[in-house]
């Protein structure tokens, strides 16, 4: 079995034991790759998780876990990689990964192996207990992976490409750091959605998944809406209550409160339902507890307004683009930014 076969192989086990994970399933014998205390330890990785990092709620880290074992499943596997070489000269690639999402990082390492490079990883301070726990399964699984992970502790040195994952403000020093070597370097994105006043209420509950999921800090979380003119905007609000317990929370609760103060003392016009604040504007990206709403005339007009600002959109949802609760839910080939980070590696 050649070395695309096999990582295939690992992949689709580690997709099925995230999807025990995200179950909280017990553990289910030698055939989920793992020993009773490994799993165990996988456990205790996702608790460490919770406690190290409050954003990371048991809910959220299910949520993440579930959507990787539906990601991994062996068919989605066989076409992402059906079309791409493995490299005849492997190349040390450094991995700068974001940690706003529980393993947001995952896609790169994971697209970093499978194209036989070999991997060099500085993790967020935000998500190491489970990326850890996903690089020992991968070594684990594949054992032609266990001499080509390894963790930079400081800041990554002796690499010949990197991807690398921040902020706008750590973008500029990515630039200047790595601006040297092929690299892909990604900024801030966030992703907003077109209503045209036929969605249903399962859409609308979708809707609210797209925008609340992982308390909106994923780059493909809905931060803004577009209405049509005279839209009935407790449609959405009333979608949302489901997430009603949000405000509890305490760094979102903080946000909420801090964010409404500030608006209120503004004199600014805002809408809220006691856990989120609706703000009309001409903005896309909004702060943490706020979702900004837009009404429009002419659905064309207000796509090429959008087709401008490409460069700071990652997803579009609609019924006529990405479907309504699956904008946290990417395939694997549904790439960050647009950029085919397997195309990228294949190419070096």
């Amino acid at each position: 079995m050649g070395t695309r076969e096999n990582g295939i192989k690992a992949l689709a086990l580690m997709g099925e034991l995230f999807g025990l994970l995200a179950k909280g399933s017990p553990w289910p014998g030698f055939k989920c790759g793992v020993t009773e205390t490994e799993y165990n330890e996988c456990l205790g990785a996702m608790h460490q998780a919770r406690i190290k990092n409050t954003w990371f709620t048991e809910d959220n880290i299910r949520t993440a876990l579930k959507g990787w074992g539906e990601a991994l499943e062996e068919k989605k596997l066989i076409k992402w990689t059906e079309d791409f070489k493995l490299v005849t000269e492997p190349k040390v690639i450094g991995v700068v990964a974001a940690g706003n999402i529980p393993l947001v990082g995952l896609h790169d390492v994971i697209s970093v192996l499978m194209s036989g490079h070999k991997l060099q990883i500085k993790l967020s301070k935000d998500d190491t207990d489970l990326m850890l726990m996903a690089l020992f399964l991968l070594k684990k699984f594949n054992v032609e992976w266990e001499d080509n992970i390894q963790l930079a502790p400081m800041k990554l040195s002796g690499f010949d490409a990197v991807i690398a994952t921040g902020s706008n403000n750590s973008a500029r020093y990515f630039e200047e750091y790595f601006g040297s070597y092929p690299n892909i370097i990604r900024k801030n994105r966030t992703s907003v959605a077109i209503l045209d006043g036929s969605e249903t209420d399962k859409e609308l509950e979708g809707l609210a998944d797209d925008i609340f999921i992982h308390f909106g800090m994923g780059c493909r979380n809905v931060s803004k809406i577009f209405l049509p003119v005279s839209y009935d905007l407790n449609k959405v609000t009333g979608a949302l209550y489901k997430y009603k317990d949000a405000v509890h929370h305490n760094k979102y609760g903080n946000n909420y409160d801090y964010h409404k103060a500030l608006y209120l003392m503004n004199g600014d016009d805002i809408l809220e339902n006691g856990f989120m604040l609706f703000k009309e504007g001409k903005e896309l990206h909004s702060p943490l507890s706020v979702l900004f709403y837009e009404f429009y005339d002419d659905q064309s007009v207000l796509r090429e307004k959008l087709r401008a600002m490409d460069d700071q959109i990652q997803c579009i949802v609609s019924k006529k683009d990405i479907a309504f609760g699956k904008a946290q839910k990417p395939e694997l080939w549904d790439y960050a930014d647009g950029i085919n980070t397997f195309k990228f590696l294949a190419e070096l």
